[in-house]
């Protein structure tokens, strides 16, 4: 629901219309809206940290494929959904910077970000840093591209872009 209608946009009531209990069983599993909110961010990150398994396993030792995998997964992202990162949509709405879920953002965010290094890194990319986050920057403005003109806008520029910048790094 916070994914489809936004963390705000979302009140207590609805969360338990939806699923089919009451707020007395809701606040037994968590002890506050922003609790639920931390929980769901979390398990999100953990489906985006099963396909860095899933390349490894479809590309075994080949450092250089998994990353041309992770930028088809990522096309395929912002092919399939306009609502953009969880993590960066909550960002968004949660400005308050002591809230409970900015801590578990940045951690989420920056073992993404180490992931891509270490991958950018394990290909052979001397500037592996620099590349992930060139890679990133690319791929978080083509969401935002995606949300603002929709999948056939700029965002459909994103493979060709995101390979250049590959071809470029290890030339140099």
């Amino acid at each position: 629901m916070f994914h489809k209608h936004g963390i705000k946009g979302v009140g207590v009531d609805a969360i338990t219309e939806a699923a089919g209990t009451n707020k007395m069983t809701l606040y037994r599993h968590f002890e506050s809206k922003d609790e639920l909110i931390v929980q769901c961010l979390r398990a999100s990150a953990a489906k985006g940290a099963a396909m860095w398994d899933q390349f490894e396993a479809e590309h075994p030792g080949d450092k250089l494929a998994q990353l041309h995998a992770w930028i088809r997964m990522a096309a395929a992202c912002l092919a399939a959904d306009g609502r953009g990162c969880d993590m960066a949509n909550a960002a968004a709405e949660l400005t308050e910077p002591d809230h409970p879920a900015r801590s578990v953002i940045k951690e989420l965010k920056s073992a993404q970000r180490d992931r891509l290094v270490a991958l950018c890194r394990d290909a052979g990319i001397g500037q592996a840093e620099l590349l992930a986050d060139t890679l990133s920057l690319l791929f978080e403005g083509a969401r935002v591209s995606v949300q603002t003109m929709g999948c056939q806008g700029p965002s459909t520029q994103f493979v060709r872009m995101a390979e250049g910048l590959i071809s470029s790094f290890r030339a140099r």
